[in-house]
This record gives structure tokens, sequence and C-alpha cells, in this order.
């Protein structure tokens, strides 16, 4: 059997997520994720919510290790990963009634980040929510001095990356028929942001 990939990030991440998913996707049924990583994640929050259908997806890369973690948890309601590159994927319309992303926005360029946000734009049902876990500034000022050190190395990797505005990502919303629904502050200074889908697809 193949190892399962594991991470103490997403290890230590999930319980305080949980709590949010529980509440915004309570009335959900089909749930995107947009890049599973190793897998991790999905497969807790799919085994204390199995009123949703999960849908994993990633770039192909790392679709072993979230097979190997979805085999391992033998849970009805994961799907095994779709090949998902925010800047070529076609995914159809309204086919979701929600949308998961942790820790992405900041580690692609902005370009990708756009294309992200219009897949959810394009993926969600009228009423669906989009919730964005990660580290979020705000008109430009961090919310730590240890998030402006992780943007400063971000950007030290690829100038392309970087700790996101809210104001920014409110825009693509605005753009792709989203709204603003909601923000919790979480452990270890990041966030999950909730935009809720309000025009276009039924």
């Amino acid at each position: 059997m193949i190892e399962k990939p594991f991470t103490e990030y997403a290890e230590r991440n999930a319980a305080p997520i949980l709590e949010v998913l529980r509440r915004e996707f309570r009335a959900c049924t089909d749930v995107l994720e947009i890049g599973s990583g190793t897998g991790q994640h999905a497969v807790r929050f799919a085994a204390e919510m199995d009123h949703l259908q999960w849908q994993t997806s990633d770039v192909e890369e790392h679709h072993e290790g979230i097979r190997a973690w979805i085999a391992d948890a033998r849970l009805p309601n994961v799907r095994t990963p779709l090949a998902l590159d925010v800047t070529t994927a076609d995914v159809p319309a309204a086919s979701y009634d929600a949308v998961f992303s942790s820790n992405t926005a900041h580690i692609m360029g902005f370009e990708a980040v756009i294309a992200m946000f219009a897949i959810v734009g394009r993926a969600l049902r009228r009423g669906g929510v989009f919730c964005l876990y990660g580290p979020f500034r705000r008109a430009g000022i961090f919310n730590t001095p240890s998030n402006a050190d992780f943007d400063a190395n971000l950007r030290s990797r690829d100038p392309s990356m970087g700790i996101r505005d809210l104001e920014a990502l409110d825009g693509l919303c605005i753009e792709n028929g989203l709204h603003g629904a909601g923000l919790y502050a979480l452990p270890s200074n990041n966030m999950v942001a909730v935009w809720q889908k309000i025009a276009g697809n039924p």
C-alpha cells in the first residue's frame, strides 16, 4: 500500500476549520475541494459531515497520496480526485452547492487566484457557499508580524505568491456573482473567509 502523505499543519488546523464548515455547509450536499493536497482534510471532514458528498481535486502529482487516504478511510461520501489545475480547468456549471479550499490563494500567482474564483463562480449553484482558509491581509495590513514575515518569505521564493488582501478577493467574488457572507478568525493567525453565490447559475 502507498504510504499516506502527512503534514502536521493540516492535522493541527483541521478541528477549527471543521467547526466553521459544520455551520457553513450544514444545508449543503455536494462539495468541491480545490487543492486537496495530502487528502487529510477531505477524509476528516467527510467523516464528520456524512451528509456531504466530498469531491477531491488537485493537480495529478498529488492524486496518489489523496487516493491512499481515501482507500484507507473507506468512506462512501469521498470521491476520487479530479485532475484540476485552476488555470486550465473547466468545471460544469452549477454542479456544487459548496466549495472549500485551504492554503491555496497565497501559494499561487494572482492570475491563478483570478482563475480559481472564476471556477468557483461557475461551479456553485445559486445560494451555494465558498469557504477559503488561510492567512489574509486587510487593506494591505497584516494581522501579525509573523504573517508579514511569511509573506516576505513567499515573495522571495516567487514574486507572484503572497498573502492576499480580502478586499481584492471580495472584488473577484463580485465579478463572479458572489458576495461576502462571513469571516472567522482561527488559530495560527489564519481565517476562513466565506462568500455566497447570489447571481448567475441556477
